[in-house]
C-alpha cells in the first residue's frame, strides 16, 4: 500500500409466495421465450421482467402483468393469485446462454453476476489468466472467441475499445449464428458504432449499443446503469442479462446503429473524468500551499459544492489506496480522447477534456497506468516520487 501524499490527511465521514395461474402461462404465445413469461412472484421480477419503464413493466402482486415478449401479437393481461406449488416456472435451461468476451475489471464482475443469476455463461479473455477465476463461479472458460460464442443466445462484449471489439468478433465470426443478440457494452465512442452495426448486419446479429455507467464496485454489486439502444425484438432475451448486471436500464432508442446510447455515455463520462481531474488538482494545490485538505472538505460540507464522488476519489489518494483500480488511468485516458474526438466531430472544442486526457497520459508515464484514475493527481508534479513524502 502506498503512503498518503498528505501527512495526517483525513476525510470527513460521510410471506406467501404469489404465482400466476397455470392458465396464464398457457395463454402466453408459444413463441415467447420462457424468461419473458409472467413472473411467478414479486421477488423474481429481475429474473423474468423487462428492466425498462412503461407498459412492459410488471405490475405489483394482485395487479396485472403485460407480457414483455415482442413477438406476442398483443399483451396478455392476467391477475396474480396464490397457486399450488406445481405451477410451471422457467427452468435453468430456459434462460439464455451468454457469452462474455472480455473479463477485465468490468467484464469479470458482469460475468460473475450473470453466473449468480443462474445463467449459462461462457467467458473468454485474450489473457486467459484473467478469465480462469470465473470457473469457480460456474462459468465455462473458452480458449477462443469462436468457442465462447458457439451456441450462445447473447454475446456481450466488454473489451478495451471498438477496434478490439471488431477484431475479436472477427475471430468469433465462424461460430456466430444468425439471430444471436449482441450487447456491445464496450465504451467505443461514436466513430466506430456504424462499423460495429455493419458487422452485426453482415452476420445476421441483433445489435444493441449498450455501454454501462459505473466502475468496479457497482459492477461487482450488479448495480451498473445500462444505457441501451436496439430493436424491440430482442429485448426480452436481454432482460435477464441486463437485470443481472445492472440496477436499471435506460433505453435511448430502437436503433443501435444510431449510437444514441454511446453518445449519452460520452456525455456522462465527460463529467466523471472532469470531476476526477479536478479532484486531483484540488489536492495538489492544497499540498503546494500547505493547506490541510480537510479544511477544504469542512468548508464545502453539506453545501452545493459538496459531492460524494469528490470525497471518494480524494480518499483513494489521501489513503494511498489506488490499487486495485475501480477504473484504470489508461482506460480513462482512452475515454477522454474519445470525448475530445466526438466534440471535434460535433464542431465544439472541449478544452477540459483535452487537458484531462493529457493528465492521464502523464500519470501513466509516471508508472500509474494500472492504478485508479484518481492517480491523475500525480500528473500535477514533474517527477515521480517528488510528490510522495518519505
Amino acid at each position: 500500500m502506498k503512503s498518503s501524499p498528505f501527512r495526517g490527511g483525513r476525510l470527513a465521514p460521510n410471506g406467501a409466495k404469489l404465482r400466476y395461474a397455470a392458465r396464464e402461462f398457457a395463454r402466453t404465445p408459444a413463441n415467447c421465450p420462457p424468461w419473458s413469461r409472467p413472473h411467478s412472484s414479486a421477488t423474481r421480477r429481475s429474473e423474468h421482467c423487462s428492466s425498462g419503464s412503461g407498459p412492459d413493466r410488471c405490475r405489483t402482486p394482485g395487479g396485472t402483468h403485460a407480457c414483455v415478449c415482442p413477438s406476442a401479437s398483443r399483451r396478455w393481461q392476467g391477475t396474480t393469485r396464490q397457486q399450488p406449488d406445481d405451477d410451471r416456472e422457467p427452468s435453468m435451461s430456459d434462460k439464455p446462454t451468454v457469452s462474455v468476451l472480455g473479463t477485465g475489471i468490468m467484464g469479470a464482475a458482469m460475468a460473475r453476476n450473470l453466473c449468480r443469476a443462474g445463467l449459462d455463461v461462457r467467458v473468454w479473455n485474450r489473457t486467459r489468466e484473467k478469465a480462469e477465476p470465473l470457473a469457480a463461479d460456474g462459468a465455462r472458460v473458452a480458449a477462443t472467441p469462436a468457442e465462447a460464442v458457439e451456441g450462445a443466445d447473447v454475446v456481450l462484449t466488454m473489451l478495451y475499445d471498438g477496434r478490439t471489439v471488431l477484431d475479436t468478433l472477427g475471430e468469433a465470426a465462424p461460430a456466430l449464428r444468425p439471430g444471436t443478440v449482441w450487447a456491445q457494452c464496450t465504451t467505443a465512442g461514436t466513430d466506430l458504432v456504424g462499423d460495429l452495426a455493419a458487422f452485426a448486419r453482415e452476420h445476421g446479429l441483433v445489435f444493441y449499443d449498450a455501454p454501462v455507467l459505473g466502475t468496479r464496485q457497482p459492477a461487482e454489486a450488479g448495480q451498473l446503469t445500462v444505457l441501451a439502444a436496439g430493436p424491440q425484438e430482442g429485448r426480452a432475451t436481454l432482460a435477464p442479462v441486463f437485470d443481472a448486471v445492472g440496477a436499471k436500464t435506460v433505453w435511448t432508442g430502437d436503433d443501435g446503429a444510431s449510437g444514441s446510447a454511446s453518445r449519452l455515455k460520452l456525455v456522462a463520462n465527460s463529467w466523471v473524468l472532469a470531476a476526477t481531474a479536478a479532484t486531483g488538482e484540488v489536492l495538489a494545490l492544497a499540498r503546494a500551499l500547505g493547506v490541510d485538505p480537510q479544511g477544504f472538505f469542512d468548508l464545502i460540507e453539506g453545501g452545493p459544492l459538496d459531492m460524494g464522488y469528490l470525497r471518494a476519489k480524494a480518499a483513494l489518494v489521501l489513503d494511498g489506496k489506488l490499487s486495485p483500480a475501480s477504473f484504470a488511468v489508461t482506460t480513462a485516458e482512452k475515454d477522454a480522447r474519445l470525448i475530445v474526438q466526438a466534440g471535434e466531430r460535433g464542431g465544439v472544442r472541449l478544452d477540459v477534456a483535452a487537458a484531462t486526457a493529457e493528465r492521464f497520459a502523464r500519470a501513466a508515464a509516471q508508472g500509474h497506468a494500472d492504478e485508479d484514475m484518481a492517480a491523475a493527481y500525480f500528473a500535477s508534479f514533474d517527477e515521480k516520487g517528488a510528490q510522495t513524502p518519505t
